[in-house]
C-alpha cells in the first residue's frame, strides 16, 4: 500500500478485481457481516467491498493511496447504503485518532504494504480496546515446495508485476504478534475463491484488540 507507487498495476487491478469478485463476493460478505459502529478500511481499492457493509455501520473511513483506485472508490461510496468517506493515506500512518474505530478491515492488502508490522501496529492504535480486525488475505503456502516458489517469486519479479505484493508472508502470525487475539480463522484455496497460486491460499477471519496491549510498536517489520 505504497502511496501512488504502482499506477499501471492499479489500472490492471481495477479491471481484474471485478472478474475475481465472482469468487470473492460471498467471502467479502462474510468478512463484513455483523459489523457495527465506526469502521476504517485499509486499502479500499476501487470500493468493491462497500456494497457488503451492513446497516449497523454508522460510518466508514476508507483509506486508499493510489489516485485512480481512490477515484473509483469515491464513485462506489456514492452508491453505498452506509456513509463512507474515501481518503488518501497509507497503512503505516492511518488518518484516524487513537482508539477512534470500532473495527478495521483489510482485504488483500497486507501482502502489499511495505512494512506489515508497522501497518498492524497502526491498526492497533486506531482501534478501541475490544475492537475487531476483520481480514481476508492471501498468505504463505503450507507446502514446503510451494512456499519456496513463493519466496523465489517475492525476491524477483512478483512484487514488480503485482503492485508490491509479497506472497510468502505469514500474515496470521503477524496479526497475533501485533497483539491481536484471533477468534475465527478459515483457510481458503483456489476452489473457494478463484484466486490462484502464488496468491493462494487465503485466510478469512476475525481478531480482537485486547483491552490492553503492552507495546503495539513492538511489532516487527516484514519484508
Amino acid at each position: 500500500m505504497a502511496r501512488g507507487g504502482h499506477p499501471l498495476f492499479a489500472r490492471v487491478w481495477a479491471r481484474a478485481s471485478v472478474t475475481l469478485e465472482r469468487g470473492v463476493a460471498r467471502h467479502r460478505h462474510e468478512l463484513l457481516a455483523g459489523l457495527s459502529g465506526r469502521v476504517i478500511e485499509i486499502g479500499a481499492g476501487n470500493g468493491l467491498g462497500f456494497a457488503h457493509y451492513p446497516e449497523g455501520v454508522t460510518g466508514i473511513v476508507a483509506v486508499e493511496p493510489e489516485g485512480h483506485l481512490r477515484r473509483l472508490a469515491e464513485r462506489a461510496a456514492e452508491r453505498a447504503s452506509v456513509p463512507i468517506e474515501v481518503v488518501d493515506g497509507v497503512a503505516e500512518r492511518l488518518p484516524a485518532d487513537d482508539r477512534s474505530c470500532d473495527a478495521a478491515v483489510t482485504s488483500l492488502v497486507l501482502c502489499s504494504v511495505p512494512d506489515q508490522g508497522a501497518a498492524l501496529a497502526e491498526i492497533v492504535r486506531v482501534l478501541r480496546p475490544g475492537g475487531q480486525l476483520r481480514f481476508f488475505e492471501h498468505v504463505r503456502a503450507t507446502s514446503a515446495l510451494a512456499y519456496r516458489v513463493q519466496r523465489s517469486l517475492d525476491a524477483t519479479v512478483w512484487p514488480v508485476l503485482a503492485g508490491g505484493c509479497h506472497t510468502a508472508r505469514d500474515t496470521t502470525a503477524a496479526i497475533e504478534h501485533a497483539g491481536f487475539v484471533t477468534e475465527r480463522l478459515t483457510r481458503l484455496r483456489y476452489a473457494d475463491t478463484g484466486i490462484s497460486f502464488p496468491a493462494s491460499p487465503q485466510i478469512l477471519g476475525t481478531a480482537t484488540r485486547p483491552p490492553t496491549t503492552a507495546n503495539p510498536e513492538a511489532a516487527t517489520s516484514s519484508p
